[in-house]
């Protein structure tokens, strides 16, 4: 089916995936994603099944949307995990030191990245092409108009109409997976043409939807986007998975230390936890959740718990945990796991580590969560 046909799509029920921005720790999100492909695979009786056969709409941020851009070019889970597995120190290779001006502006260069993003998709490959087999959206942020750009592959958006010159869907997909993953700091922002125009783009992380789920959520729903899926418990399922979540606990904190450079660093990551954090609480107010760690110690996980809107909207799972020692002791066999070791954008050396914390969390995967949603 392609995105044409996903577009005006008439009945459901309507699948949506959405996945969360972390850099390497996607290995973690590749884990479950296989678990979640497996069961599919077994309840339908198909063993070749792909997620991007199965999902309608996948949406991704940063190392989210490498994930979700494979997924509906019709990739399995085994050929990404292969894929992190071969690529990921490439990925993020560093710097030339000699070249001391790039070197002080960003932590690693964009050159491996952008190549392997062209082999894998193809570097003519655009945003509308028909080899994407779902519906897509990724999150970058333009620093030129200082905005968020929840972009998608919808034809029937406004700026995705193929007769304008400056058409959304002209744009080479490849180029718009690496804006997605420039992480500020980590890699040089992508210079993306659009039209007569030109716009700096950087991480889909640093805007409130890192975790895309409850934007994706909208975007198939909300009038002015043009699809109007209808929703229902049994008509629409979301799910999303995350790539852990790293809070700076810090019991010694002192106030005398929360000075210019404290700030500097722990905002911008208090910030895009807290927007992760309520992108999932929205999706459990208004959907059934069926899975899912708990939020906080008021509210817990929500699981059956009552909305604003009585039926929900739309059936919730949320796949992801803590990564600190509290979080991994709450898995099974990740005592030996020192979090240190796995909260980083770029822990390479730790893909082992990684991958057994998202073995773990994928042990809450259950069959009969997705039962409603086999047609």
């Amino acid at each position: 089916m392609s995105i044409y046909e996903k577009a005006d799509k008439k009945t459901g029920p309507y699948k949506l995936l959405a996945l969360d921005g972390g850099g390497i720790r996607g290995v973690i999100t590749l884990e479950v994603l296989e678990k979640i492909e497996a069961t599919l695979r077994e309840s339908l009786g198909d063993d070749s099944l792909v997620l991007g056969k199965y999902f309608d709409y996948i949406a991704g941020t940063s190392t989210g949307a490498i994930i979700a851009t494979a997924l509906s070019y019709g990739m399995s889970v085994a050929e990404l995990k292969k894929f992190y597995n071969d690529s990921g120190q490439q990925m993020f290779d560093k710097v030339f030191i000699l070249n001391i001006k790039k070197k002080m502006s960003y932590k690693y260069g964009d050159e491996n990245l952008a190549k392997k993003l062209k082999e894998v998709f193809g570097e003519d490959t655009t945003f509308g092409s028909e080899k994407l087999k779902t519906l897509l959206m990724l999150v970058m942020r333009n620093a030129t108009t200082d905005s968020p750009w929840p972009l998608s592959n919808n034809p029937k958006a406004k700026y995705n109409d193929l007769s304008n010159s400056d058409s959304n869907l002209k744009l080479p997909l490849w180029q718009l997976v690496r804006a997605s993953t420039a992480a500020p700091t980590f890699f040089p922002p992508e210079k993306v043409k659009l039209g007569d125009r030109e716009f700096i783009f950087v991480d889909g992380g640093v805007t409130s939807f890192n975790n895309p789920a409850f934007q994706l959520f909208l975007m198939a729903t909300l009038e002015p986007y043009k699809l109007m899926w209808p929703t229902g418990e049994d008509n629409m399922l979301l799910v999303s998975v995350g790539t852990g979540l790293t809070p700076e606990i810090n019991p010694e904190l002192d106030v005398s230390k929360m000075r210019l450079l404290y700030n500097a660093k722990n905002v911008p990551s208090a910030l895009m936890l807290a927007a992760q954090e309520q992108q999932d609480l929205l999706c459990r107010s208004f959907g059934k959740c069926l899975s899912g760690d708990i939020v906080d110690g008021e509210i817990g996980d929500m699981v059956g718990a009552k909305g604003p809107v009585e039926p929900k909207l739309f059936t919730y799972m949320r796949y992801n945990a803590e990564l600190t020692r509290r979080g991994l002791d709450l898995l099974d066999g990740l005592d030996d796991i020192d979090p240190k070791q796995v909260q980083e954008m770029d822990s390479v050396q730790h893909i082992d580590k990684l991958e057994r914390i998202g073995k773990a969390i994928a042990k809450q995967v259950n069959p009969e969560h997705f039962a409603k949603f086999l047609q």
